[in-house]
């Protein structure tokens, strides 16, 4: 496993549990990604020693007690290293409101581990004698490629509905299948879905679609039956415009959340209809906004080389060019005329596809014309003029502008 300041610091917040008296381990996904090959993007300890041991541990000006309440304290470490969040093993009770356990209590390693959601998500490490702790059969699941609820699947969902999205998410960026008993819970429990959050929904949905397995992920989401409640606009989508949309989100090369959204709504344009996501996924509007912009922009790319250049020119210089370029190349292709007349311009420097103005509304004035409400007209047409290379100087200008 590669090194890393995150990495080092784990392994020594670890050790200072260890050497203070209490069991710690590393915990959930750095665990599963650690043993597939992947860096982790993060680190989790846990252990035995309870929120207020924790701080006496390592101080309360390099903690944080924001999760206290659930048995969780945030640790500070160096600049490079970042945060590791120290959860003290415990087991929850009811969770009425689907999201948060009404209590909790201090447990060992092996009641923590039938708490967590999956299997491959239960497993801890011991970074200091580098063993695994699989209490609940992970280790065997990543082996076989299956996302598996612990325990009872139903009891799994009922503690947070969220976790039906989370295996679709995790199944399709690992290309794992999902375990059959854990698949039919989700199929029958699909329409509590909409008693979650908006947004840790939307939240869900954009880890999910900014992945590169983003088409998978659409179809899981209809093999579960949750596309109609989370994803409403492309359930009626079938046949051949299915498999068309699932090449065109398949085929986008790291787009933005924006992105994406504009390709799922490629043939049901409409600001509406990005509207109504936005709303029910609580997304920023920024998202909501530049995907609207994309497909109310993306035809001009697609009839780029029979556009008039001024007119492509003036979106090509917005800054969502390149998304909207990204967008375009997986509809069109990057054979495509059409792309590659874009890409092309894109690579022009910015005093070539985006030159000074040669006027504007002072230097008219300036040259005596008085101002109304034409001025505007008469700046776009000579504008037009000079990136259709008709008229290079401030002088052309002012004569073009006194002869119109």
């Amino acid at each position: 496993m590669t090194n890393s300041p995150q990495r080092d610091y784990a392994i020594e917040v670890v050790r200072k549990l260890r050497e203070a008296g209490y069991q710690s381990l590393w915990a959930g996904g750095c665990v599963r990604d650690a043993l597939l090959g992947i860096a982790p993007k993060d680190y989790d300890v846990a252990t035995s020693a309870t929120p207020d041991e924790v701080r006496q541990v390592f101080g309360r000006r390099r903690t944080l007690a924001i999760g206290a309440s659930f048995g969780v304290i945030t640790v500070l470490g160096p600049k490079p290293a970042g945060q590791i969040e120290v959860a003290t093993f415990r087991t929850d009770g009811g969770y009425s409101d689907g999201r948060h356990p009404d209590q909790v209590q201090y447990s060992t390693p092996e009641h923590d581990a039938q708490r967590r959601d999956f299997t491959i998500n239960g497993l801890f490490y011991d970074p200091l004698s580098e063993q695994v702790l699989d209490f609940v059969g992970g280790e065997q699941d990543l082996k076989l490629g299956k996302i598996r609820a612990i325990g009872v699947p139903e009891q799994r969902i009922a503690e947070d509905k969220l976790r039906m999205l989370r295996a679709v998410r995790f199944a399709s960026r690992f290309h794992f299948a999902i375990d059959p008993d854990t698949l039919a819970a989700i199929q029958t429990h699909a329409s509590e879905i909409n008693q979650v959050n908006g947004e840790r929904i939307g939240s869900e949905m954009q880890s999910m679609l900014l992945h590169r397995h983003r088409a998978s992920a659409l179809a899981l989401l209809r093999e579960t039956t949750l596309e109609p409640l989370v994803l409403p606009e492309c359930a009626n989508y079938t046949g051949a415009d299915w498999e068309e949309l699932q090449r065109l989100v398949d085929s986008l090369s790291e787009p933005t959340f924006a992105t994406v959204l504009a390709a799922l709504m490629i043939d049901t344009p409409g600001e509406a209809r990005i509207d109504t996501i936005a709303e029910r996924w609580k997304l920023s509007n920024h998202d909501k906004d530049r995907a609207s912009w994309l497909l109310d922009h993306l035809p001009l790319v697609v009839r780029a080389t029979s556009t008039p250049w001024p007119r492509l020119q003036r979106v090509l210089i917005h800054e969502g060019a390149a998304e909207l370029l990204t967008l375009a190349t997986a509809k069109l292709g990057d054979d495509s005329p059409e792309v590659r007349f874009c890409a092309e311009k894109l690579q022009l420097s910015a005093e070539e596809l985006n030159p000074a103005p040669l006027a504007t509304g002072a230097t008219l004035i300036a040259a005596g014309m008085k101002p109304g409400p034409n001025f505007g007209t008469l700046l776009e047409q000579i504008r037009d003029a000079q990136l259709n290379q008709q008229i290079s100087t401030v002088e052309e200008a002012l004569a073009m502008a006194q002869s119109l």
